[in-house]
């Protein structure tokens, strides 16, 4: 048996993981031996700087595999692992996301109330980021159920860990625990809809899955095993009604953590999902061109995504807590992330990607502007931000810029990120299609996102701070790390609304 695995290819298949793994290895091995006796601050760095280093490596390793043509794909190690555009697109997205947020803990200093730094063992969590981005791409290549589900675990676990990474805050226990209870359930939801497929053809490679379920048909095992798979996923990409974990996770967790999980999560989760429903159980979707037509699991995520579009931007509305309302927006934009998951049907998985990653991008942004105040005083109430533009014009300039991008608003990405999107869902069958309608709602919660988007904007840029009020007055002082994440959020938002086709000509 042993004598037909191919461990060449194995390591070719994997060398962006593996070089995540030596470099994590690396991480903890110089704090062990130097990180000692070094000052908080040269710790932080050299920590932050190795998991930089690896992380190029892994984009490195990432650039120099072949990738085929458009609408074809290299399958390896007897189909356990498939590699395409959508893949190569993925892994190098989840590097530079996984980069970004890196950036933030190295000048990361909490509020002088505080009594520890969020980081005392920078080491430990660089490494753990870097597990959870190996979880990351190995979703993002995933061709079987098996390979797929130990992907979302290793993430999942090495996010409930870095949601409660600041142990002076009870507010980042409390978001760990919720992330494990309620990330916990979603594992077994997932797997036992994975056990169930199994169990009806044989064989956990999404091709051949597609195959034997063409020959078998709808049946009410499958139906059982669609729902187990959604739930599951549900609670993973927060969206309604599975979210409940979602508003206390953002609230919580330190910055960088928050900010992973709203970005690199969701386009290696995406991406994956898109894969399992079309490569798959494409053959049981159903459809989404008639409202009579044939039952699958395309009508459920219709449901699914509209549901997450009318709660997300609804419950944002009443709001007070700037991160919670980012959480809240972050579960309309999944809904909208489920419609580019139809329209991939339509106009294959460039709309969604570009969608996710430019999402991703923006929310990063965001949260960096979170934890650059954080450096002197609370950021949590969306009056926090009162007198940003006083305090720091770079900042409110960043968050100008982000914000304006999860609305929607020209000529930056999101924007373009919502129109192919939408064009994608109608070009399926027009507006009179279930897909068209769920458009046509994203269309209108849009317009409700801008209106607390505009909150937020008026706070941190028309509003002063007065005597009394949480915000701080003083000048912020940005370190250079975290001028970097900043900067760098603000002109991708920007150079991609520009040139869109930087992203989609990969896809065309």
């Amino acid at each position: 048996m042993n004598a037909t695995i191919n461990y060449a290819e194995l390591v070719y298949a994997l060398r962006p993981e593996i070089a995540l793994t030596l470099g994590l290895l690396l991480a903890l091995g110089y704090d062990m031996a130097f990180g000692r006796r070094m000052s908080d601050c040269a710790r932080r760095g050299v920590a932050v700087l190795i998991g930089i280093v690896t992380l190029a490596s892994a984009v490195f390793q990432t650039l120099h595999t072949n990738v085929p043509p458009v609408g074809h794909a290299a399958y390896w190690f007897h189909g356990a692992f498939v590699y395409d555009t959508l893949a190569h697109g993925v892994r190098l997205g989840v590097f530079g996301l996984s980069a970004l947020t890196l950036l933030l803990i190295a000048g990361s200093i909490p509020h002088s109330a505080l009594r520890t730094p969020h980081f005392k063992h920078p080491a430990e969590y660089v490494a753990i980021q870097l597990l959870a981005t190996m979880g990351f791409s190995l979703m993002a290549v995933s061709n079987n159920l098996l390979i797929a589900f130990l992907g979302f675990e290793l993430a999942s676990l090495s996010l409930y860990v870095m949601a409660g990474f600041d142990k002076t805050s009870r507010a980042s226990a409390e978001a760990s625990l919720k992330y494990f209870l309620f990330g916990g359930m979603a594992a077994a939801f997932m797997l036992f809809g994975f056990s169930l497929i199994y169990g009806m053809t044989g064989t956990i490679v999404l091709p051949e899955i597609a195959r034997s379920l063409a020959v078998q048909g709808p049946s009410p095992l499958l139906l059982v095993a669609l729902v187990m798979v959604l739930v599951g996923f549900g609670y993973k990409a927060a969206a309604a009604p599975f979210h409940q974990w979602a508003p206390d996770v953002y609230q919580g967790a330190p910055a960088p953590a928050a900010a992973l999980i709203a970005s690199a999560s969701k386009l290696a989760g995406f991406a994956f999902f898109a894969r399992l429903l079309f490569s798959g159980l494409g053959t049981v979707s159903g459809d989404a061109i008639n409202f009579g037509g044939p039952a699958g699991w395309i009508m459920v995520v219709i449901i699914i995504s509209a549901a997450s579009m009318l709660l997300g931007n609804i419950a944002a509305l009443a709001q007070t807590n700037a991160r919670r309302l980012i959480a809240y927006s972050a579960i309309a934009h999944a809904g909208i992330m489920l419609l580019g998951v139809i329209a991939v049907r339509a106009e294959g998985a460039g709309p969604l990607f570009y969608y996710a990653l430019t999402y991703g991008i923006a929310t990063i942004g965001v949260f960096s502007v979170f934890a650059a105040i954080e450096r002197t005083a609370p950021c949590q109430r969306i009056s926090d931000l009162a007198g940003l533009w006083k305090r720091s014009p770079f900042l409110a300039l960043v968050l100008f810029v982000c914000v304006l991008s999860l609305a929607g608003i020209p000529p930056l990405a999101g924007f373009f990120g919502k129109f192919y999107l939408f064009a994608a869902a109608l070009y399926l069958n027009g507006l009179m299609s279930p897909a068209g309608w769920l458009a046509f709602l994203a269309i209108a919660m849009s317009a409700v996102g801008l209106y607390y988007y505009l909150i937020i904007l008026k706070a941190a840029l028309v509003t002063n701070a007065t005597a009394g009020a949480s915000a701080a007055t003083e000048k912020i002082r940005v370190p250079l790390s975290t001028v970097i994440a900043l900067a760098t959020s603000a002109a991708l938002t920007i150079a991609l609304g520009i040139w869109p086709d930087v992203v989609l000509g990969l896809f065309k």
